[in-house]
């Protein structure tokens, strides 16, 4: 059975919002983040971060980060889409049923890119196995937050790993109790 894995970069403050502003990404992080990719076999994204992630990734190409990104599938909940492109596909009317079928089929695990409205049906649903924050070592001051406009009523995390790069960033995976 597949997991459906949360990665999020935060800065100290616990903002998540415009990491492309204050993300650190040195030669060691980057490679880290490519390397990971081989792990997964699709996108779960919130109809926000696929709209962003498709005006600024989706016509770029030579990147090998953003390349194997524009190939993977992507699986989107949305009320207001009526069609997608890039690799995705519409998760219909009951997106938590969508992401149960998707997590029992055999294969490589499912990754979400940030904390979205999403996440709180997610979280309601069980629906998330981990969870990995990237915390970098800078300050945002504003923006949306860590679970922002989330209920994590009954979320109770337990530490299971840590990753430390020569950048100051820090990785903390977290799976739910």
């Amino acid at each position: 059975m597949r997991k459906l894995i949360e990665s999020t970069l935060v800065t100290l403050d616990g903002v998540i919002e415009a990491p492309e502003r204050w993300a650190l990404f040195d030669a060691e992080s980057s490679a880290y983040s490519l390397e990971q990719l081989d792990d997964y076999e699709a996108f779960v994204m919130g109809r926000k971060t696929y709209e962003t992630f498709y005006a600024n990734w989706g016509h770029v190409t030579g990147n090998a980060y953003i390349d194997r990104i524009n190939a993977m599938p992507k699986y989107v909940p949305s009320r207001s889409l009526a069609e997608t492109t890039w690799n995705a596909t519409l998760l219909g009317p009951d997106p938590s049923s969508a992401i149960a079928k998707l997590k029992s089929r055999p294969g490589k695990d499912l990754i979400k890119y940030g904390t979205t409205r999403f996440d709180a049906t997610l979280i309601q649903d069980g629906l998330i196995d981990e969870f990995r924050f990237w915390y970098m070592p800078v300050v945002a001051s504003s923006g949306q937050w860590l679970f922002e406009q989330v209920d994590t009523t009954g979320l109770d995390l337990r530490l299971t790993d840590e990753k430390r790069l020569q950048n100051g960033s820090v990785i903390l995976t977290y799976v739910p109790r």
